[in-house]
């Protein structure tokens, strides 16, 4: 897609102000919606409370301020978490493959990612992956993120440079078809490990307190350093890998910075979370269209609303059928789904 004219400085101080409160909207409405309702005031005193030298009346029972501080605040802060990264890590790969249409999910990085946690259950004895994470559980997704973001980038690579963007689209899915077809031996060899896999691969928020949040923070804070300081070679790099070079750039070195950079938040996203499509098409393009074309505006935005509309997409995959819970991959594909047929009609051009 090719780069717009960036918006006024004022115009994104305003952006990003709202960016902000939309993440404190969903902190506040994740820990006060649930099986328990709590007064949303007094939940939001009570985690006033948490900053140092803060001490209010919250009016909360000792029961309840230990549902907040340690049930649901750890879930609302790892969705936070996770959907900055997925919605970060597609900003990313959209500017790097100058794409509209790439995300984690449709590039093969999920796909890969999960192939790599599923050989780390079905082979390593981790009886429930999403609570108590095990070091070994992210590395291995990291490593199939990376694998698979570098075949996709080859095989679309393979018509040379006239290649459209199209290919990478093509080339990601047969990526993921392949992966996905590892997967499926995998859990055919190893089927006491289906019940854990399918969990992992439909999409939740499950956490044991805050180890879960205390192992993606490293990544997610790694991840969001590299890809934000580059984010203005994005914009270079949108004019073409000639006039890029022209004006100073490595286009290459770049590029496979932040592929790398990526690929680790989306692998610690899926490691903590299992499979969550379309965040990072859904957050990133819709920033596109309201606050400017330019990356040094898409991608701190795209990491506030993408926390921001995970949280409360968890809210939803809590509260819509309760007591039950809606796998909140199930949701954001919902939600997913048509945004993605939108984002086709307004992206043909790109596409031819």
């Amino acid at each position: 897609m090719p780069g717009g004219t960036p918006r006024p400085a004022g115009l994104r101080k305003r952006w990003l102000a709202a960016g902000v409160l939309a993440v404190l909207v969903a902190l506040v409405a994740g820990v006060s919606l649930g099986p328990v309702s709590l007064p949303p005031g007094s939940v939001a005193v009570e985690l006033l409370n948490l900053l140092p030298g803060v001490h209010l009346d919250s009016g909360l029972t000792a029961g309840e301020t230990a549902i907040v501080t340690q049930l649901r605040l750890p879930r609302v802060v790892l969705g936070l978490l996770v959907g900055g990264l997925l919605a970060l890590a597609g900003g990313a790969y959209q500017g790097v493959f100058r794409n509209p249409l790439a995300d984690p999910y449709l590039l093969g990085v999920a796909a890969g990612a999960g192939l790599a946690v599923t050989v780390v259950i079905a082979l390593g004895g981790v009886t429930d992956p999403l609570a108590g994470l095990p070091l070994t559980v992210p590395m291995a997704a990291f490593l199939g993120a990376l694998g698979a973001v570098t075949m996709t980038y080859l095989l679309g690579a393979a018509g040379g440079r006239g290649r459209s963007p199209a290919t990478l689209i093509l080339a990601g899915v047969a990526v993921s078809a392949f992966f996905s077809a590892g997967q499926t031996y995998l859990l055919q060899r190893h089927s006491d490990s289906i019940q854990q896999v399918y969990s992992w691969l439909l999409g939740r928020l499950a956490t044991a307190g805050w180890h879960d949040v205390l192992l993606v923070l490293p990544y997610f804070v790694l991840t969001a350093v590299v890809v934000l300081l580059h984010r203005r070679e994005l914009d270079v790099l949108s004019v073409g890998d000639d006039e890029a070079t022209g004006l100073g750039l490595h286009p290459q070195r770049s590029r496979y910075l932040l592929i790398a950079a990526a690929s680790l938040g989306t692998a610690a996203a899926v490691s903590a979370s299992g499979l969550i499509g379309f965040v990072g098409i859904i957050v990133p393009h819709t920033v596109r269209l309201l606050a400017g074309s330019s990356y040094r505006v898409i991608l701190p935005l795209s990491m506030l609303f993408g926390g921001a509309f995970l949280a409360l997409t968890d809210v939803v995959a809590r509260t819509a059928a309760a007591p039950a819970e809606i796998p909140i991959g199930v949701v954001t594909a919902l939600l997913g789904g048509p945004f993605f047929v939108l984002v086709l009609r307004t992206a043909r051009r790109v596409l031819s």
